[in-house]
């Protein structure tokens, strides 16, 4: 705690304690600051708290994902998650159903981050998010890693109503499964969108251009 500090650099050696001190001040005033009036301050103080002791840290917080301001919660959840610590699980979780989107997507974020098994019914929720930007980053985010089961969670944000939706899970749809992207990459260049058909043609172009090793001929080159 706070109090062992001066202790220990002490014992070290006495030429360690202005140093000591000032590291005690810095923290007091972050504590301060978490409270203070402007948000930027109190989200500097939070990222100071990240070089802090986690049992300091970490309780001080955890008290910040209740802020008034969205911003403050969304870097709180964001630096919680750096301690790599389990107690952070049920805060990540929480801070899911949280009604700001920008706290939800740092919330997914950080749930993939921790490393930890992905309950993939958790993600289920987040495909009627009211959010495009909280979608498109499930989207984005299950492109990143080697999950089993996700290929009907991207397959039906392919089918999103917003096109950066609809892009962002073909792309990880592609990454993770390019065989079976290849139906949906021919069907995205009949898209609404006039962006996201130029970039289906073009990929699928290339996936034909480079066939993968004992693959089945494209699906546009099929009879």
């Amino acid at each position: 705690d706070l109090q062992e500090i001066p202790k220990l650099a002490a014992s070290s050696h006495e030429v360690n304690a202005p140093e000591t001190f000032s590291c005690q001040t810095i923290l007091k005033q972050a504590k301060a600051d978490l409270k203070h009036a402007d948000t930027k301050v109190r989200i500097l103080a939070i990222q100071y708290l990240e070089k802090a002791d986690p049992s300091i840290a970490m309780p001080l917080l955890q008290e910040t994902l209740s802020d008034r301001d969205p911003r403050v919660r969304a870097q709180a959840i964001s630096s919680l998650t750096k301690f790599r610590n389990p107690a952070v699980s049920p805060l990540i979780k929480k801070s899911l159903r949280d009604i700001d989107p920008g706290v939800r997507v740092a919330a997914l974020r950080g749930m993939f981050r921790s490393k930890g098994p992905i309950d993939l019914n958790i993600l289920l929720q987040f495909l009627s998010d009211e959010s495009s930007r909280v979608r498109r980053k499930v989207a984005t985010l299950l492109g990143w890693t080697q999950m089993e089961g996700v290929l009907p969670i991207l397959t039906e944000l392919a089918k999103d109503q917003d096109s950066k939706v609809r892009q962002a899970a073909l792309f990880s749809l592609v990454s993770l499964y390019p065989e079976e992207s290849e139906g949906r990459l021919v069907e995205a260049m009949a898209d609404p969108d006039p962006d996201l058909r130029k970039w289906a043609r073009s990929t699928l172009k290339k996936m034909i251009a480079k066939p993968l090793k004992g693959r089945k001929p494209p699906l546009a080159n099929r009879e």
